[in-house]
């Protein structure tokens, strides 16, 4: 498998960011329903995810596709990849 190949591979999700924690550093919050083991209801959850913002273009409430990406730091493993949607200035 060639290189290109693998980096198209790479997982990517979409989220809306919760925080900027810093200097090219977001948090981005995923969220999925799966359905209970027993009951079959679906349950919302929610992940964050520290994530490299290197233009530090998003703010708080964007719409963002971040990808999976080598360790960047302590907690960071992801990265924008795209800003999907801006968020309405008040």
């Amino acid at each position: 498998m060639t290189e290109e190949n693998q980096r198209n591979n790479r997982k990517e999700l979409i989220g809306v960011v919760l925080s900027k924690t810093g200097d090219k550093s977001i948090k981005v919050v995923y969220e999925y329903k799966t359905p209970h083991p027993l009951y079959k209801k679906e349950i919302r959850r929610k992940t964050t995810f520290h994530v490299h913002d290197e233009s530090n273009d998003s703010g708080v409430g964007d719409k963002v596709k971040i990808m999976a990406t080598r360790p960047l730091s302590k907690l960071k493993r992801w990265r924008i990849s795209q800003i999907i949607e801006k968020a309405p200035v008040l």
